[in-house]
């Protein structure tokens, strides 16, 4: 996921991990992301609650032939362009046949044509596109809409903006000029509570790899992780009443 705006890409991705029972395999070294250290967010029992999480873990299912990185703290200032690198050399040394960024952007940011639809958006770098545009275009998907670069003074000139995205347009930016099979799905939300929004999110991913069996209750056929429990910190203590 991108750290970006409600934090949805991660919260998708922790429901991923969680439903899928997905297995720790390694860290994702890097000097990029503020350090943190915490419990295990998808404890099922005290035998493994105690278990160390830290900002950045990859997590395997082989027999979907996935792997998932999750990062869980955002990022250090001036390192996006570094950890990008790090993260593409890491893909392609380990022969990575795709990559899809969840993600999300500013609500409150977009243009008129944005307003209209879905708040759900894709996009694919161009060896990506050979591959699945047809099945894009089968799910009737919207494309990101490229922006003004002047609104108002010219409107001819149109650029790829995503506002609150965090490190998600250079990454993907830098997948198409180096060859690497990048999808980008995000949702644009407003900060708050972002649990719906992961849902719409996940739910729009599985439409495209069906990694679980559709349903028509969609959002129920996802584990919610236990730490989500303390997502907006602890209840409010008995002594106040």
């Amino acid at each position: 996921p991108a750290v970006s705006v409600g934090n949805v890409g991660q919260l998708a991705t922790d429901l991923v991990i969680s439903t899928l029972d997905m297995t720790k395999v390694g860290y994702f070294y890097t000097d990029c992301l503020v350090p943190m250290v915490g419990n295990n967010p998808y404890a099922t029992g005290e035998e493994n609650s105690v278990e160390l999480s830290i900002n950045a873990e990859v997590y395997s299912l082989p027999s979907k032939k996935l792997v998932v990185l999750q990062i869980r703290s955002p990022f250090i200032r001036n390192k996006y362009r570094p950890f990008c690198q790090t993260l593409l050399s890491w893909v392609k040394s380990s022969k990575c046949a795709r990559v899809i960024l969840l993600s999300s952007s500013h609500a409150y940011q977009r243009d008129d044509e944005q307003l209209l639809g879905t708040p759900l958006r894709y996009l694919l770098t161009p060896d990506l596109e050979k591959a699945v545009g047809g099945r894009m275009q089968e799910l009737n998907w919207k494309e990101m809409e490229k922006v003004a670069a002047y609104p108002g003074i010219n409107d001819t000139e149109k650029v790829l903006h995503i506002p609150g995205g965090g490190v998600t347009k250079l990454l993907f930016t830098e997948s198409c000029s180096e060859g690497i099979q990048m999808a980008v799905l995000l949702k644009f939300c407003s900060e708050g509570d972002n649990i719906p929004d992961a849902f719409a999110l996940v739910n729009y991913l599985n439409e495209w790899l069906q990694l679980i069996k559709s349903e028509v209750n969609t959002s129920s056929q996802w584990k919610i992780p236990s730490s989500w429990r303390l997502l907006f910190g602890s209840g409010l203590p008995p002594a106040l009443f």
